[in-house]
């Protein structure tokens, strides 16, 4: 099927779907229509027990849709840069030592500590598996997920401390967690690339190659901006820059989205306050608000449909809802960690370890990466592929609904011990 017909099947699936959830359901548009999708996709498994080869067009048509090449490639540039317009650097200053040690220490021990659970786990239901995709199953599953994060926290009502640092985190996070993906790949394939020296090289390549590119590229289009007053000439620079910078920093093997995020918070912030006039910022922001939901909203639908192309058994399904407690009490343990660490200079909000754990969500970014780990290891990797599914699965939905009222739950119980103590 040409590229045409299959992006017009998709954006009507994910229209009707929108519509449905926004007429009868009232859910997260992100969480209701990836919801829906889900259960058509249980639907249509129905459909193949009778039809066999209508559940095997469906798939075929999924098939052509390369999850991760669609993901990577092309919506993530758009959905970070979309998110990281709205992020105050203000705001993420004031939570910098946090956001760092969660978004590089802690997605490290996260890695080793989800692959050494994962080991003992697997040996124990006699399913042994070698050491390096357990690994690799830590470092995909250990990144909080950006676009889940941003897409669903901005409608939970958590307070603006914590949802800087839960957001911020998100939007760091993913770079390191990739080159740590991208490291054990290569151990795990015998790429003798990644000798210690060539994972140093790889860490600067990838994150503070990107962290330049980022600021010298949206430093430039900032000074663009201040030359016009003309708001079609900067929305289009502000589109420019967004694909640009991706595109030229996945040719320099630097980290896409943390380039796309370092300038997109330049844009937001200095571009915001001194190159924009109130139109060209009411303008921008519209813009770049439909692209988000548009590309979010596609994106979970697809996520929603990718069961059908999920490979599904009893040992790998068992090991998805082992990994959901397993993957939220590493992240306990992490960010309890942290937040122990930086309080003897430093108060934290009542609730912090808490939001900060449920409020991690996991997404897109973890399906793409475990396809990757399929491409590179074969069937050995169907068994994380699928409690990778099952985890993203959970966050988004469970996690995703339920934020809120953490948060609201903890905010009366910290109003109610103050009452007290008056």
């Amino acid at each position: 099927m040409d590229p045409f017909a299959l992006t017009a099947i998709l954006l009507t699936v994910a229209a009707l779907l929108a519509f449905v959830n926004r007429r009868f359901f009232g859910l997260p548009s992100t969480i209701g229509v990836m919801a829906m999708a889900l259960f058509a996709s249980l639907g249509m498994v129905g459909i193949g027990v009778v039809s066999p080869g209508f559940i095997e067009q469906v798939r075929q048509l999924l098939e052509e849709v390369n999850f991760s090449d669609a993901l990577l490639d092309v919506m993530l540039a758009f959905l970070l840069f979309a998110g990281a317009l709205h992020v105050k650097l203000e705001d993420l200053a004031g939570q910098k030592w946090i956001i760092a040690a969660l978004a590089t220490v802690g997605v490290v021990i996260s890695t080793a500590a989800v692959g050494a659970l994962s080991k003992l786990f697997l040996d124990s239901i006699g399913h042994p598996v070698d050491w390096l995709p357990c690994l690799l199953f830590g470092a995909l599953i250990a990144p909080t997920d950006p676009i889940a994060v941003l897409g669903i926290l901005k409608s939970a009502g958590v307070k603006k401390s914590l949802e800087t640092k839960v957001t911020g985190e998100s939007l760091f996070n993913d770079g390191v967690g990739v080159v740590v993906f991208v490291a054990l790949l290569g151990f795990a394939t015998a790429d003798h690339a990644t000798a210690p020296g060539a994972i140093a090289l790889l860490f600067v390549k990838e994150v503070l190659g990107a962290l330049v590119l980022g600021a010298v590229f949206g430093t430039f289009t900032y000074w663009l901006m201040r030359q016009i007053d003309d708001y079609l000439v900067e929305v289009l620079l502000s589109l420019a820059l967004c694909v640009g910078v991706y595109s030229l920093a996945g040719a320099l093997h630097s980290s896409g989205p943390l380039a796309v995020v370092v300038a997109g918070l330049l844009i937001g912030n200095q571009g915001r306050r001194s190159a924009m006039s109130s139109l060209t910022v009411q303008r921008l922001d519209d813009f770049w608000e439909l692209c988000d939901e548009l590309l979010n909203v596609l994106l979970f639908v697809l996520i929603g449909l990718e069961v059908l192309v999920i490979p599904w058994s009893h040992e790998p399904f068992l090991f998805g809802l082992v990994a959901i407690p397993m993957t939220l009490l590493v992240r306990f343990v992490a960010v309890g960690g942290t937040v122990k660490l930086l309080s003897a200079g430093r108060t934290f909000d009542p609730g912090t370890v808490r939001i900060l754990t449920w409020g991690g969500l996991r997404g897109g970014i973890s399906i793409a990466l475990a396809l990757i780990l399929r491409e590179g290891l074969g069937e050995t990797a169907d068994i994380f592929l699928t409690a990778t599914y099952v985890v993203v699965v959970f966050s988004i939905v469970v996690q995703g609904l339920t934020v809120g009222r953490l948060a609201a739950r903890i905010d009366r119980q910290t109003a109610e011990i103050a009452a007290a103590a008056r």
